[in-house]
């Protein structure tokens, strides 16, 4: 999910993937937006600047764009994109974890720039740039030694400062962080899934606290949207079960 003026854009598995338009007061449905050709949504962003939707399809290994008015476009990754973000110059970056990298691409598609990240960042999920280059990362899924949310360098080499370690539920620990959001003091917000919790990070990653709590879901945080114009963050609460999403919601938090 994100948002561009008065509307939230949802990302909504049904028998045909679209995006449904929302109104940003009463939350009433507004229109569906269809996109051609895809297969499957992994994420969704915006870019205020071009007034246009990204979305990542990690079956067909792509992704779409969408302008207000439905007309789309889309271009290849040739990687299975996961997070999707947008940095200051308006080009969108693409979180691949199978192959460790952040592909940059141009607002058209063109591929500016591959980076593949350290080593020790295994299966990212998700990037966003922050104003000053660096990157901050969160990585780690089912099985991986180590969960955690970094800051890494602009060129990507080397991983500056980092937050967590070993997966598990206490302080200063994340299990699954699939999603984040930061606002307009780079304060950073991690979708912790396993933990059915959202955490807050100072710019330096250091543990601000938890701003979401297990009481407030349903099931698990997977994706996150912070309108800081509103101070909104809206939670995407999704069941995981025998391996499908089979229910959701969203929950929206004032910050």
């Amino acid at each position: 999910m994100t948002s561009l003026g008065d509307e939230v854009f949802l990302l909504r598995r049904k028998e045909r993937d679209h995006v449904e338009v929302y109104d940003v007061i009463t939350y009433r449905l507004q229109r569906c937006l269809d996109v051609p050709h895809s297969r499957a949504f992994s994420n969704m962003t915006i870019c205020e600047h071009y007034h246009c939707l990204y979305i990542s399809d990690h079956i067909v290994e792509c992704i779409h764009r969408l302008d207000p008015h439905g007309a789309t476009t889309q271009w290849p990754v040739s990687d299975r994109p996961s997070g999707l973000s947008v940095n200051k110059a308006h080009s969108v970056l693409v979180t691949c974890p199978f192959v460790r990298k952040i592909k940059e691409f141009s607002p058209q598609g063109t591929l500016l720039r591959d980076l593949t990240l350290p080593g020790d960042v295994v299966n990212p999920w998700h990037a966003i740039q922050l104003a000053r280059g660096q990157f901050v990362v969160c990585h780690g899924g089912a099985g991986d030694p180590v969960h955690r949310v970094c800051l890494v360098s602009a060129d990507g080499r080397q991983t500056v400062q980092q937050h967590g370690g070993q997966p598990g539920s206490g302080l200063g620990q994340f299990a699954e962080p699939r999603h984040l959001a930061v606002d307009d003091t780079e304060s950073v917000f991690v979708a912790d899934c396993s933990n059915r919790r959202v955490t807050r990070l100072s710019p330096t990653l250091d543990d601000v606290g938890q701003v979401v709590s297990g009481d407030t879901l349903n099931w698990s945080p997977c994706r996150l949207h912070l309108d800081v114009q509103r101070r909104r963050l809206y939670v995407a609460d999704n069941e995981w079960k025998n391996g499908n999403f089979t229910a959701g919601r969203v929950v929206v938090f004032s910050i």
